[in-house]
């Protein structure tokens, strides 16, 4: 059984505390069991709100990073002849002191 994440019991909490505080100022309950029905109810609330908080999952290697056991190093070609790329504005080539 997995254990609850920290927003789990902070979602679940304040659902308990606010929801009893709302219930109660509504309900002007003054019996002991009308507190005890809005206590329960409020944490049955509260734990449905913990569960359906969503839980990350952990992550999944992808198909285009995993790569296959037959590839070898043979099959990755490299271009033999590179083209050189041009720098805008430079009409001479640049000249170092020796």
């Amino acid at each position: 059984m997995p254990r609850p994440t920290a927003a789990q019991l902070a979602y679940g909490s304040c659902t308990v505390i606010f929801s009893t505080l709302a219930m109660l100022l509504l309900s002007q309950t003054s019996s002991g069991l009308g507190v005890v029905v809005i206590a329960l109810s409020a944490l049955v609330l509260g734990l449905l709100v913990a569960m359906t908080v969503p839980v990350p999952k952990p992550a999944t290697p992808t198909a285009s990073v995993a790569r296959p056991a037959s590839v070898t190093l043979s099959e990755h070609r490299v271009p033999v002849q590179r083209e050189t790329v041009a720098v805008a504005g430079a009409s001479e080539p640049v000249r170092e002191r020796a």
